[in-house]
């Protein structure tokens, strides 16, 4: 025995007629009498792929740029002492900046010209 439904006839869901509940019908199937079926229209052209890995490098690039620009200019600030330099031919007085930044030039000339000299060597040594 079933338990007569207590919602008045025609409320959305009561009607085995009327689909899912919401009341809408469902649409009926395609017949094969209604002619050549249309196909669907075609999806809009897809936007042009971004080159992700391309923007990715150049902003991790960016922010390396923008870091070391700023630790240097904080070097720079916190290092604004005097100080002698003795050479071996004077003694000069100049700011602690400055004199790091030509140490740091002269290590890298030093550097690439010993890598310079060693690649030299090892291709001679291989003929």
């Amino acid at each position: 025995m079933t338990t007569p439904d207590p919602r008045p006839h025609g409320t959305p869901g009561t009607d085995p007629t009327l689909g899912p509940i919401g009341g809408t019908r469902p649409s009926p199937p395609p017949s094969a009498s209604a002619g050549p079926a249309t196909p669907p229209p075609s999806a809009p052209p897809a936007a042009p792929s971004r080159h992700t890995g391309r923007t990715i490098g150049r902003t991790v690039g960016l922010a390396l740029l923008i870091f070391v620009t700023v630790v240097l200019v904080l070097f720079v600030m916190f290092n604004t002492q005097t100080v002698d330099i003795s050479l071996v031919f004077a003694d000069v007085e100049a700011p602690l900046v400055l004199a790091l930044l030509i140490a740091a030039v002269l290590g890298g000339l030093v550097a690439a010209l010993l890598g310079a000299v060693l690649s030299a060597r090892g291709r001679r040594s291989n003929r």
